[in-house]
């Protein structure tokens, strides 16, 4: 699989949900943001390491 998203930008998406008050919970991510999940485990070896590294 291919990353659609850079590394930065995934971190930037996930702040991004994070402070519009979005979920972050990967349940939600996964159905509401498949391409973020997906781009956040090509980066990242899960998704809590993901939310991590964007400190949240």
């Amino acid at each position: 699989m291919d990353a659609t998203l850079g590394a930065d930008e995934v971190l930037q998406l996930i702040r991004k949900l994070q402070s519009n008050g979005g979920a972050v919970s990967k349940k939600q991510v996964k159905q509401n943001n498949p391409e973020l999940m997906r781009n956040a485990l090509f980066y990242f070896p899960s998704w809590e390491h993901a939310l991590k590294n964007a400190e949240i």
